[in-house]
C-alpha cells in the first residue's frame, strides 16, 4: 500500500472513528521502511489536521454529492491530495498520480477517475482557499474561538495563531548522567544547535532531529518532553525520603523527571489505561529508574493502594488538551464543546479524592495541558471555596505571572499551553 493510502487510513481513523492521530499514525509508519517516507506520512496527516476546514470546503465544492459509508475514506484521500497541491513542494503531477493510485489500492477502482478529476480541477483553477468565516479563516472550530474570545479577549488571536505553528523539539536533560551544560556541549559537537530553557533541565533544539541522532538517547541521557511539561517536577519539588504519587501518570515523562531530580524518593505511578502504563514502564527502564506502577483510578485510590498518605501528589488531570493543539492538531476536531463541562466535573472528582490521600502539610500540584479557565483557574477557585484545609501557594516561575497559579499560553517562551496550581494541605488539628 502506498504512502497516500496509509495516510488516508490514518486520517479516516481520526475523522470518522474518533481515534487520536498519535495512536494511529505509528501503526501506519511501521509499514514504511524508509525514514523519509515515515516523515512525509506524518507531515501529510498532521498538515490535513491543521487546515482541515479549508481543505474540506475545497473538496466538497468539487463533488456533485458527498461520499458515504465505506467510500468516506476517499474523501479523506482527497483532503490529502488537496493538501499536497496547496502546502507541499511535491510536484502536482506526482501528487495527483500517487493519490489516484492510492484510491485503487484502497479498493475503490471505480472512483480513481473521480479522484484524478477533482485534483486536476483544483490544480487548474488554483483558487485561494476560502476564508469566508472564522472557522475557514483560522482553521479552528467556531466554539473554541468563541470560548477563547471570552477568556482571553486581548490574546485569543495570538493563541489561535500560535496553536497553528509547528512546535519546537524540547529535550529534558537527565541530571543523573550529566549536567545540562555538558549535554549542550555534546550536542554542539554533533552540530545540533540548541539552547537552555528556563526550567532547570530543559533544552530546546533549533530544528527537530531523529532521536537516534541524539548522543546516548538510548541509554537515557535525555528524553523528549515539552518545556512546559518539564515544570511539573520542578514545581512539585519532591524531597528525598518522601512518598510521592503521580496520578494519571502515563506516558510517564513527569514520573521519570521526578525520579531524575530527586534520588531517594518512593514514587507511586497510577493510570487507568494498562496499555499507556506500559509506556511508563518502558520509559523507566530506558532511564534506569524504579517506581511502583498500578493500573487504577485516581478517583478511587483506596481500591488499589493500601499504604499511607502521600507527602506530595502530582495530579496531571485528564483535560481538553487545548494547550497542545500545535503538537496534536487533531484535538481541534476530536474535542466537542460539551466535553469541557464533563472534564471539569471529572477533574473535580479526582482532585477531591486525591486531596484525601495527601498528608497534612503535604503538597498537591494540579496540572493540565488545557487553556480553558473552567478546567484551570476556575477549577482551583471552586476547590479552594469548598476545601477548608487547602491553601494556594504562589508560583513565581515567570515574571509575567501576576497570579499565584500559572497559566502558560501556547507559544509562550516557545512552550505548549499548560496550567499549574500548587496547593498545600494545612494542619487542622
Amino acid at each position: 500500500m502506498n504512502l497516500r493510502a496509509l495516510a488516508a487510513t490514518a486520517v479516516y481513523a481520526v475523522l470518522e472513528q474518533g481515534q487520536s492521530l498519535s495512536s494511529v499514525l505509528p501503526d501506519q509508519q511501521r509499514l514504511l521502511p524508509n525514514p523519509k517516507d515515515k516523515a512525509l506520512l506524518a507531515e501529510l496527516c498532521y498538515g490535513v489536521m491543521r487546515v482541515l476546514p479549508q481543505l474540506d470546503q475545497c473538496i466538497s465544492a468539487c463533488l456533485n454529492k458527498p461520499f458515504k459509508g465505506k467510500q468516506r475514506i476517499i474523501h479523506q484521500l482527497l483532503l490529502l491530495g488537496c493538501y499536497q497541491l496547496y502546502f507541499t513542494r511535491i510536484p502536482a503531477h506526482a501528487a495527483i498520480s500517487e493519490t489516484a493510485e492510492a484510491c485503487r489500492q484502497l479498493g475503490h477502482e471505480s472512483l480513481v477517475k473521480v479522484v484524478n478529476g477533482v485534483l486536476r480541477n483544483i490544480q487548474r483553477q488554483q483558487q485561494p482557499l476560502s476564508e469566508a468565516n472564522d472557522t475557514l479563516k483560522y482553521n479552528f472550530p467556531a466554539w473554541i474561538i468563541k470560548k477563547l474570545q471570552v477568556a482571553y479577549p486581548a490574546q485569543w488571536l495570538q493563541i489561535v495563531e500560535n496553536s497553528q505553528q509547528r512546535p519546537p523539539m524540547w529535550l529534558r536533560n537527565n541530571r543523573q548522567q550529566q549536567s545540562r551544560e555538558q549535554y549542550l556541549q555534546r550536542l554542539q559537537q554533533q552540530a545540533i544547535e540548541a539552547i537552555a530553557g528556563n526550567s532547570d533541565d530543559a533544552i530546546m533544539l533549533s530544528s527537530p532531529v531523529d532521536v537516534a541522532q541524539l548522543p546516548d538517547f538510548g541509554v537515557g541521557a535525555v528524553s523528549v518532553q515539552d518545556g512546559a511539561a518539564q515544570w511539573a517536577a520542578q514545581l512539585l519539588d519532591a524531597q528525598a525520603g518522601e512518598l510521592v504519587l503521580d496520578a494519571c501518570a502515563a506516558p510517564g515523562g513527569k514520573s521519570c523527571h521526578i525520579l531524575e531530580r530527586t534520588p531517594g524518593i518512593r514514587l507511586v505511578a497510577v493510570d487507568n489505561d494498562s496499555k499507556r502504563l506500559e509506556r511508563v514502564s518502558q520509559n523507566l527502564q530506558r532511564l534506569g529508574l524504579d517506581a511502583q506502577l498500578f493500573v487504577g483510578d485516581a478517583a478511587a485510590i483506596d481500591s488499589w493502594w493500601h499504604g499511607p498518605q502521600f507527602d506530595r501528589i502530582l495530579l496531571d488531570a485528564p483535560c481538553s488538551a487545548t494547550g497542545v493543539i500545535r503538537r496534536h492538531p487533531d484535538i481541534k476536531w476530536l474535542r466537542k464543546a460539551a466535553d469541557i463541562a464533563e472534564l471539569s466535573h471529572l477533574q473535580a472528582q479526582i482532585l477531591d479524592h486525591c486531596w484525601q490521600w495527601l498528608k497534612p502539610g503535604g503538597i498537591l500540584l494540579y496540572a493540565t495541558c488545557s487553556i480553558m479557565p473552567e478546567e484551570n483557574h476556575q477549577q482551583i477557585a471552586d476547590f479552594l471555596a469548598r476545601t477548608a484545609d487547602a491553601e494556594l501557594q504562589a508560583i513565581t516561575a515567570s515574571q509575567e505571572n501576576c497570579s499565584p497559579d500559572w497559566q502558560i499560553l501556547p507559544g509562550q517562551d516557545n512552550m505548549d499551553g499548560f496550567y499549574y496550581a500548587k496547593l498545600q494541605k494545612n494542619n487542622t488539628a
